[in-house]
């Protein structure tokens, strides 16, 4: 005989499908974390310095994620819930790393935020390839399958900034380009705020 009926066997292997693939996407974001805030450091790009908490906000909420995944559906509401403050956090940090650049301006290597935005995208596009089955499973990984699209997108602005930089020879498209991904993360991060209230009120219901 089975050693479970056929729908608690169907749950734990999405679970443990879900839970092979979070595990994958965190060591991706962890060290693509560490690379490229050296590299922002180096080049003095604030919209690498963007990507780079991107990729440290990601690591924590897949960390999170692979928490949640066999919680219930009032836990993993809760999970999203910070993911989207931590989306948030990210958000204003970077915010406030343009008004330094306001009052302090500089021009970023623009070689250097080239190379390792384009470094950054094929690390993110693997990591959105591995969600891609899951983003419609559950609040959780649809918050997920959020902020992997949201790195691309990341990815792609940075590579356009250092096309402008070098062109120019400004830091303006550099600090233009880290505001627009500032936008993208708050509504992001209200998105998944938004979804997970929602969630919780359905539960508390």
């Amino acid at each position: 005989m089975s050693g479970c009926c056929d729908n608690n066997c169907s749950l734990d292997r999405l679970r443990e499908r879900q839970r092979g693939t979070l595990q994958a996407v965190l060591g991706i974001n962890g060290v693509m974390f560490f690379v490229i805030v050296a590299a922002a450091l180096y080049g003095q790009s604030t919209s690498l310095l963007a990507d780079s908490l991107d990729n440290l906000g990601d690591a924590l909420t897949y960390g999170l994620s692979l928490y949640a995944v066999s919680r219930g559906a009032d836990t993993k509401a809760k999970v999203a819930l910070f993911k989207g403050a931590l989306i948030l956090l990210a958000a204003l940090i970077v915010a406030s790393q343009i008004v330094y650049k306001l009052f302090v301006p500089s021009v970023p290597v623009f070689e250097v935020m080239g190379a390792f935005s384009l470094l950054g995208l094929a690390a993110n596009s693997l990591c959105l390839y591995l969600l891609w089955r899951h983003r419609n499973e559950d609040v959780n990984m649809s918050s997920v399958w959020e902020c992997s699209r949201n790195d691309i997108a990341s990815n792609l602005s940075v590579f356009v900034a250092a096309g402008a930089v070098w062109l120019t020879g400004s830091g303006w498209p550099d600090i233009a380009v880290a505001l627009a991904l500032v936008v993208l993360l708050l509504r992001s991060a209200i998105r998944i705020i938004s979804s997970a209230m929602a969630q919780l009120r359905a539960t508390a219901a």
